[in-house]
């Protein structure tokens, strides 16, 4: 199955990735968006929501670092605690 993303969720992962320090975006680009796509497919979704790239930072970053992700979240118009996760 072909997975698209929505277009605001796009540009939201686009910003998000624009705070990830340069010499780990690349990493942290493939790592969140094959999770992203995986976290849609398993709810046999063709496309990527916001929870589902809300969801595929937290697993992919680690925990010594959510503290900044959250705020970068937040900054950006992120509601992430609508999708389970803490403040």
């Amino acid at each position: 199955m072909d997975i698209t993303w929505e277009t605001a969720t796009e540009e939201k992962f686009r910003q998000l990735l624009e705070k990830v320090p340069v010499f780990v975006r690349d990493m942290a680009r493939a790592r969140v968006s094959r999770k992203a796509e995986s976290l849609a497919g398993k709810e046999g979704r063709a496309q990527v929501t916001e929870k589902d790239m809300v969801g595929a930072f937290f697993a992919e970053t680690p925990f010594g670092f959510h503290g900044p992700m959250k705020s970068d979240m937040e900054a950006i118009g992120i509601d992430y605690t609508r999708y389970g996760h803490p403040r």
